[in-house]
């Protein structure tokens, strides 16, 4: 059952309330015409092979408040676009899909690379700050919200509640990040569990009274990977190419917004995805790369926040952080046991030292390049580098898009739109008025 208790810098929206999903669509669909929510979905095209990604296609064809829905597809050739693009066929929300590894697509980033920003490798940070910057571009969409596409139990609520904080017209949040639960026989989400939390902790003992710490640690699930943000703030942010999205995000919000316009909401019961492997002799893969990254994330987000990190207070961190593991071990031992839930201790121990090891190679890298870290630049800087850049991908998108989905019964097309398209003519030949009603 939901508590209702609020703790930490950031306002806690709980789910207290049974089947109140229909009055939040109901209230979302009013709100449309001064807050027009846009969804991006970052997909590898693995995720069209598994039953997760239908179970979300068939919720999605009921919401009645999108805007529209931008598919970033990575990892796919045409054949494989093709059967993506089938999913959302009759699909009454307008569906665009970005190729993010076309070669039309990776000409733009090259086009930036120019100018000296740069693109680093393909990845999910990436790929929602494209999704981002095509939503921007469309200029339709005032809340832009991300979740992930392996969710296996998705429910039509979570986006729901996600985005509703953010629609509302009397409650002036900017940006909000979802959580949940992540349990089923046994206890998951160990990066946050085991690592995240009891990192931030540490740092928190180094530096009491810190508030950038201290948002840091009010967040329930800071590395869920649903959140969304209104469009001026998508705008300003700049985003973490590989796994430090997550963290980077909330740093961005925490300058852009100041606390009291941040928000988590409880978004579902229990939540349930596909679970990474360890890889604990590898940090380039698996939860020890997720690890490196995070860590990389959160000690030079919190040094731009004032906090000192010379090599002695890294040591002490690494100890610290130790600690504070441990602790967190026996109390979610005792959690599964009360529960009755499985517990091996043995494998928790050996993840947190093998996060210990991802501390210490983070610790080091940050020594070596204190301003390192692979951050795309805010679409404001784009802009200001090259300010056609957003007709530039509308027009890529345009040409990379091709399959227009069945539109739903009794649709018809204005024909001067059929005509244009027949004559072979993009989008961005057609009139403003008639632009908006090509996918």
């Amino acid at each position: 059952m939901a508590d209702f208790f609020q703790t930490g810098a950031v306002a806690t929206l709980h789910h207290l309330k049974p089947n109140e999903t229909p009055r939040l669509e109901q209230e979302l669909e009013a709100y449309a015409s001064t807050a027009a929510i846009g969804l991006a979905l970052p997909a590898l095209f693995t995720e069209f092979e598994h039953p997760a990604m239908r179970g979300i296609v068939m919720q999605l064809r009921q919401h009645r408040y999108l805007r529209r829905i931008v598919v970033a597809l990575g990892r796919a050739d045409a054949a494989q676009y093709r059967i993506a693009r089938a999913f959302f066929d009759g699909m009454e929300t307008p569906v665009t899909f970005l190729q993010v590894d076309h070669e039309r697509i990776l000409r733009l980033f090259h086009l930036l690379e120019e100018k000296g920003l740069p693109m680093y490798g393909a990845g999910k940070g990436r790929t929602c700050w494209l999704a981002a910057g095509y939503l921007l571009a469309r200029g339709d969409t005032d809340v832009i919200a991300f979740h992930d596409c392996d969710i296996r139990n998705y429910d039509g609520g979570l986006l729901a509640r996600l985005c509703y904080p953010l629609a509302h017209p009397g409650l002036g949040f900017e940006y909000a990040k979802g959580y949940y639960a992540r349990v089923s026989d046994q206890l998951h989400g160990r990066v946050t569990r085991l690592f995240f939390t009891p990192l931030v902790r540490a740092l928190r003992a180094l530096a009491p009274g810190e508030p950038y710490l201290e948002y840091l640690d009010s967040f329930r699930y800071a590395l869920s990977g649903e959140f969304a943000m209104r469009a001026p703030l998508a705008r300003q942010c700049r985003m973490q190419a590989d796994w430090g999205l997550e963290i980077g995000m909330l740093a961005e919000a925490f300058d852009h917004c100041g606390t009291s316009r941040i928000c988590q909401v409880d978004i579902a019961d229990n939540y349930d995805h596909k679970h990474q492997r360890l890889s604990a002799d590898d940090a380039s893969g698996g939860l020890r790369r997720m690890s490196l990254d995070i860590a990389q994330g959160v000690l030079r987000s919190a040094a731009a926040h004032g906090l000192a990190l010379g090599s002695s207070e890294l040591r002490s961190l690494q100890i610290r952080y130790c600690q504070f593991a441990r602790d967190a071990i026996r109390g979610y031992e005792a959690d599964a046991i009360c529960n009755g839930l499985l517990y091996n201790r043995h494998a928790e121990e050996t993840t947190v030292q093998a996060f210990s090891r991802s501390l210490t190679e983070a610790a080091a890298a940050v020594c070596d390049q204190p301003l390192g870290g692979d951050q795309l630049p805010s679409w404001g800087r784009v802009l200001a580098a090259v300010p056609e850049f957003f007709e530039l991908l509308l027009d890529a998108v345009a040409e990379t898009d091709p399959l227009r989905p069945v539109l739903v019964p009794g649709w018809e097309e204005p024909p001067a739109v059929a005509q244009a398209v027949a004559a072979g003519l993009r989008p961005l030949a057609f009139p403003e008025r008639l632009r908006h009603q090509l996918q």
